[in-house]
Parts: C-alpha cells; structure tokens; sequence
C-alpha cells in the first residue's frame, strides 16, 4: 500500500467505466493500476482537490489521506492487482483534465447526461 499525495494523487473507477475512458484515451494516458473490479489512474499531486464529482468515480487526494496497493512492475495481467498500463519512462501520470473529460463521456452515455455531478 502506498499513500496518495506525496508523489501522486489518483482517480478510482469501476473496471467496466475505466476500459471504456481508457480506450477514449488511447495513447494519452498515463499508468493504470487495476484488479478485477477498480481501475487507478495516477494523476499530478495535488489535482485531485481540484476535481468535480462524476457517479461511480473517486478522486483521491492528500486530503483523503487514502492509500491505493501498487503491484510490482512486473505484474502485468489480472484479476488481481497488476499494471493495465505499465508504468514506464514515459507513460506515468495521466493530464487530470484530459482524464476527467473521458469520464464524463463514459459516465454521460452510461447513466445519461444529468447524472454528471457539478453540472
């Protein structure tokens, strides 16, 4: 377990959403962490005080004080705890907004556009 803040923040969503914002992403996004029911995208420290809510979607920051569990580099298939993308030289943190953005995408066509939170 690693505590978020210090050198990261992160954004939790079921694995069903985040496959879905993940393929909106494609190359633009950053490590991933998933099992079989969450996914965890690694986000710049201290953005996620700065994220409006969306359903089934949790930003994780300092102020939380939460810890996520990340597996060993070389764990790279599930169901449980592994990369979905592997952190690498290039492909660490995910843009906070770009990330948002395919979220809501996701969540509007999943529970329709009234259900995003802070709209």
């Amino acid at each position: 377990m690693v505590e978020v803040g210090p050198h990261w923040d992160a954004v939790r969503a079921p694995v069903e959403i985040g496959e879905r914002a993940l393929e909106l992403l494609g190359g633009a996004t950053g490590a991933v962490i998933a099992d079989y029911a969450q996914m965890y995208w690694l986000i710049p420290p201290r953005s996620a005080q700065y994220w409006r809510r969306l359903p089934a979607v949790q930003a994780l920051g300092a102020a939380s004080i939460s810890y996520i569990g990340v597996p060993p580099i070389s764990h790279t298939a599930g169901p449980v705890l592994h990369w979905r993308v592997p952190l690498g030289p290039d492909r660490y943190l995910t843009d906070s907004p770009l990330l948002r953005g395919a979220l809501a995408q996701v969540v509007a066509a999943e529970f329709g556009p009234d259900r995003e939170v802070g709209r």
